[in-house]
């Protein structure tokens, strides 16, 4: 890892904006930090914020949501946390707690806006990024993101094709809680996760130049 990276990543782990300086009320427990990056790596994973277990084990998507997101990837653990391969940034980096429901709540304000430019612009390698959620996919498509997550995830051609690096994919959270989604929505495992493990593949195997599943041109499968 170059320095200015090193460095960076050193003062993302030792953040405590969350409880020194909070947007709101104070994070209700010490921070822990959680990602992986390299300057390699041509994939990134963005998902939400670490959950009860993830902040428990301090590896990402270490949990049943991990590995669905693995399956539909199509990679093995070992490569899912090569981080020379696979970069895994999520919007807010430390657990921030439960609602009283027991839901996670979203992640924290004052996380993505302090560390989210400055960690982006030392990863000019990055060719692709999957954006999980929809926290990830208003942040970084900005006004591009669709009224809702579903509307954003079935634009995923238009995403995925736009000129210049990275580019992006939008993903549905690989949570049970979205279960009822994607039995709603059988086109996203039939058209969009092939395209997915070919994209991942390519990138984190260096295959040669992809052949997509449906031109752009098209959008047969995306209703």
């Amino acid at each position: 890892m170059k320095p200015a990276l090193g460095r960076l990543v050193g003062e993302i782990r030792r953040c405590r904006q969350c409880i020194e300086a909070p947007l709101g009320a104070p994070l209700p427990h010490a921070p822990r930090p959680v990602l992986r990056v390299s300057q390699t790596a041509r994939l990134a994973v963005v998902g939400q914020a670490p959950g009860t277990r993830v902040h428990a084990s301090g590896v990402p998507f270490s949990d049943p949501s991990g590995r669905r997101l693995r399956d539909w990837m199509g990679v093995t653990d070992a490569e899912f946390y090569d981080e020379a391969r696979i970069a895994i940034i999520p919007m807010g980096f430390c657990f921030p707690g439960q609602d009283a429901a027991g839901g996670d709540l979203p992640p924290r304000r004052e996380c993505a806006p302090l560390w989210r430019p400055r960690l982006f612009k030392l990863l000019p390698q990055l060719e692709l990024v999957l954006l999980i959620g929809i926290y990830a996919q208003r942040w970084h498509l900005g006004p591009e993101a669709g009224p809702s997550l579903g509307e954003t995830v079935r634009d995923y051609r238009r995403h995925l094709g736009r000129s210049g690096l990275p580019r992006f994919l939008p993903l549905p959270h690989p949570s049970w809680r979205n279960n009822a989604w994607l039995k709603r929505n059988p086109w996203f495992e039939q058209d969009l996760v092939p395209e997915l493990r070919r994209e991942v593949d390519a990138l984190i195997h260096g295959s040669s130049k992809i052949t997509r599943i449906n031109s752009l041109d098209h959008g047969e499968g995306t209703n």
